[in-house]
């Protein structure tokens, strides 16, 4: 047993002697830092936004930062091309780029790229701003923000308190987007304008206004030209050393990828209305099990979704109420009154369901229309097939059997048996006797017993 033993220690040996070299260089390179360029080549990371700016494009610019000042990146380029977004997830990006140990350039681009809304402040807070040719920015004034006078609230009270509460978010704005642009000693009166007045220029009226420091026909061009622009980080002032710099794209995470793709609003609205029409499919045919699961799984990932967006509970509310509008219209006969009134709930709900004047970040009417339309035609078919139904002669239990026909087997006076369908019955005239063989006819059904009379 003992020479057993130590057979098997000495094949071991060498195995854990491999393992500990092998974790001595993992922990060798784990603990070291993080390799960094040669200073006669700088990095440069590029990262790209495009479309509306929400939650999920705040997390990915802060984790792009982190993997850049990890990495010893020069500069993080942030490629941008947005109509605007949410005016929460937008203080968070600006405040992280002002924080940022890494120096932000945001380069609106490609040709025909704007900054709108968002991008104004986004720019802003950059340490280097520059746009491609042929490329917009502006129109930055808040927009859906606050307790808007509705169609039902036009009392002087709440339009007064309306307007202190632009007044309120557009100064805060204002004061906001001026205190970026003179950090970066950029024109704070046209940052200004954009918010309160919303105006909007191009590439070469921002260069002139100086709004921005280069037009870069790519990003190429725009790291030559910033090559030796000295910028203030937190920690201090940096020499950008960007000519020839190695270019490193910022590649998304699939969640970041997967929770981008689940923050169109389009995308979460259809999911929505799957997972009810699921759930209603199974509690129509309980223990289907498929439908309910799709829906339950439909609602969890648009729930997801609209907790990224500025839902609107008075458009939600409208949606679910078209629902049960359209449910009922199966079980109530409305002659099309719950259908009309579930359409019209369904249209307004879907369009106030996203409570921003962004377009980008609306469910588009492409979507509503469709949904809309075959919504109502499928409701419309299952409330045709249910009247049809209802007209159809029962056929089970007392009604199913009255108007049957069958033959007497022997005598009926005034009891006796009769044969119906296959089946025999316990029978009793109600008119005169009836004789074997005679061709007979239900009229009711009582205890078991029926209750027939002669054919002719």
């Amino acid at each position: 047993m003992k020479r057993t033993l130590a057979i098997l220690l000495l094949l071991l040996l060498p195995l854990t002697l491999g393992l500990a070299q092998l974790d001595s260089t993992a922990t060798d390179t784990a603990s070291s830092e993080p390799e960094r360029v040669s200073p006669s080549r700088g990095l440069v990371h590029l990262m790209f936004i495009e479309g509306a700016i929400h939650a999920v494009v705040s997390q990915s610019i802060e984790r792009a930062i982190e993997r850049a000042d990890d990495a010893g990146a020069r500069a993080l380029i942030i490629e941008i091309d947005t109509p605007g977004g949410l005016l929460e997830s937008t203080h968070d990006i600006t405040k992280t780029i002002l924080n940022s140990p890494v120096p932000i350039v945001v380069y609106v681009a490609p040709n025909g790229a704007r900054a709108g809304s968002a991008g104004v402040f986004i720019t802003m807070a950059a340490h280097v701003a520059a746009m491609a040719p042929s490329t917009n920015i502006g129109a930055a004034t808040p927009v859906g923000m606050g307790d808007s006078p509705t169609a039902t609230d036009t009392t002087e009270a709440a339009q007064s308190d309306a307007e202190a509460m632009r007044r309120k978010v557009t100064n805060d704005a204002i004061a906001n987007v001026r205190a970026m642009a003179e950090k970066h000693d950029r024109n704070a009166d046209w940052a200004e304008k954009a918010v309160r007045e919303a105006a909007s220029i191009t590439a070469t009226e921002a260069l002139e206004l100086n709004v921005i420091e280069f037009i870069a026909e790519d990003v190429d061009d725009l790291l030559e030209q910033m090559d030796g622009m000295i910028v203030e980080v937190p920690d201090g002032e940096v020499i950008l050393e960007t000519k020839d710099a190695r270019v490193d794209e910022f590649e998304p995470t699939w969640r970041e990828d997967f929770l981008n793709t689940l923050a169109n609003p389009n995308l979460a609205y259809i999911l929505m209305l799957i997972g009810f029409y699921g759930l209603i499919f199974e509690l129509y045919n309980p223990g289907a099990i498929i439908p309910g699961v799709v829906g339950v799984i439909c609602l969890i990932l648009a729930f997801f979704a609209l907790q990224t967006l500025p839902i609107s509970w008075a458009g939600l509310l409208l949606i679910v109420l078209a629902i049960v509008l359209f449910v009922l219209e199966v079980y109530v006969t409305s002659f099309g009154f719950l259908t009309f009134g579930g359409a019209v709930s369904l249209v307004i709900g879907s369009v106030l369901l996203i409570d921003t004047d962004v377009p980008d970040m609306r469910v588009s009417w492409t979507v509503i229309v469709p949904t809309v339309l075959v919504t109502i035609a499928f409701f419309t078919f299952a409330l045709t097939m249910a009247i049809k139904v209802q007209k159809n002669k029962v056929t089970t239990g007392k009604e199913g059997l009255t108007g049957e026909r069958g033959r007497a087997v022997g005598d009926i006076a005034p009891r006796g048996k009769v044969k119906i369908g296959g089946e025999y019955w316990k029978a009793e005239t109600v008119g005169d006797e009836i004789k074997d063989g005679d061709e007979i006819e239900v009229v009711s059904e009582d205890r078991l017993v029926v209750k027939v009379k002669r054919v002719g």
